[in-house]
């Protein structure tokens, strides 16, 4: 049986002829009740404190889930982003090195291009050149005709052997006039 400082406070003893002083008894049961009083009391502030701690460690413990899984989470995300980077930049690199390739073969397209345009225009001038010195040497040879022989000698309008009639120089050189700008205009 559990006594409470209410049973202490109520209990009656007999009296007897050569007892205890009751003074004494009273003095010292307050004394007890009061001690235990003070004792439940501090018993049930500690109970109180105990479900407080025990409430708060929950709660502290449940923080610390959170906060572990918020890590793993935060840990995951930053691996997922990482990897994102990671494979935007290669992409990122296989499209610049692709169009650096595209630009390099155009590039050598029109090297190739402008390489044959100089070989085919210097063939053209090789060519014009050539059928100028024929020209010019018949009319050389015209001249010479005509300061030899003058114009008596010179009937028609023949080259004098070289099987090309005569031009006129004044013709000739508009041609190659018109030649050249033509070619600065391609």
């Amino acid at each position: 049986m559990r006594l409470t400082p209410l049973d202490i406070r109520k209990q009656e003893f007999r009296k007897t002829m050569r007892g205890y002083d009751t003074v004494e008894v009273d003095t010292f049961m307050e004394v007890v009740t009061a001690d235990i009083e003070d004792a439940l009391k501090q018993q049930k502030e500690s109970r109180d404190r105990v479900v407080e701690l025990e409430t708060q460690l929950k709660d502290y413990r449940l923080i610390e889930k959170t906060l572990q899984q918020t890590l793993m989470q935060a840990q995951e995300t930053t691996g997922r982003t990482y990897e994102s980077a990671r494979r935007e930049a290669e992409l990122i690199v296989k499209e610049a090195e692709s169009k650096a390739a595209r630009i390099v073969e155009l590039a050598n397209s029109e090297l190739a291009r402008l390489k044959n345009e100089m070989i085919r225009l210097a063939a053209k001038r090789e060519s014009l050149i050539g059928r100028l010195r024929v020209l010019l040497s018949s009319e050389l040879d015209i001249l010479k005709m005509l300061d030899v022989g003058g114009q008596e000698e010179m009937t028609g309008e023949s080259s004098l052997g070289t099987g090309k009639e005569s031009v006129e120089i004044d013709s000739i050189l508009k041609n190659i006039d018109n030649d050249t700008t033509a070619q600065r205009h391609q």
